[in-house]
């Protein structure tokens, strides 16, 4: 090696290497553990703080909107509770069952997750009076006691029979499936064995 080839190469320096690392690794983020973590608990405050204001505000308001459908009726408040309990926990049942098709992605069965949690709203505002603990839950069930009567009792029979009648229609439509698929699978052996026995006539009639 020349004199001018030893001048030009200049081999880096042992602290520009660890300078070079601290550079890098102070580049670096925190791991994504910690990234998760943090998320986690932001997600977990924020929904603590949703529920607490959800629980001063929806139970007292939902209760109102029932009484000024209801006005005070028994026979308007076991409708409207059989209306609300069966149509809102029949229709996101079903929504829900289909998730387990295989043709949706991910990202379908989140959105038709969210979707029928959203369409059973109904029936979480009146749980959310029912079973609630605060000061608008206590409200909202003297609400329904006075202007609301029969919608609670009336919407836990609709619940039942709802989701009964989506179990039912989940179920059959599953064993309707399988049986198609039975079938399917008799039909495509029984083409089969027509064909072997003619590819079997065909090469006996040959001399």
């Amino acid at each position: 090696m020349s004199h001018e080839d030893s001048a030009a190469y200049n081999p880096p320096h042992e602290d520009d290497r660890i300078d070079g690392r601290v550079a890098d690794q102070s580049k670096v983020g925190p791991p994504v553990w910690v990234k998760r973590i943090v998320l986690a608990i932001v997600l977990v405050g924020i929904a603590y703080v949703v529920y607490l204001l959800s629980a001063a505000f929806f139970p007292r308001w939902w209760a109102q909107r029932v009484a000024d459908q209801v006005d005070g009726s028994v026979s308007r408040g076991t409708l409207w509770g059989l209306f609300y309990g069966f149509v809102f926990s029949l229709v996101p049942l079903l929504m829900l069952f289909q998730l387990r098709h295989r043709f949706y992605s991910w990202t379908w069965r989140g959105i038709l997750a969210v979707v029928a949690i959203v369409l059973a709203a109904p029936n979480w505002l009146t749980l959310s009076v029912v079973a609630g603990n605060s000061r608008a839950a206590h409200a909202g069930e003297r609400i329904m006691d006075v202007d609301a009567p029969g919608f609670r009792a009336a919407a836990l029979i609709g619940v039942i029979a709802g989701v009964a009648l989506a179990v039912i229609i989940t179920v059959l439509s599953m064993r309707l499936k399988a049986r198609r698929s039975e079938v399917k699978r008799l039909r495509t052996e029984r083409d089969e064995l027509r064909r072997t026995r003619g590819t079997d006539e065909g090469s006996r009639e040959q001399p």
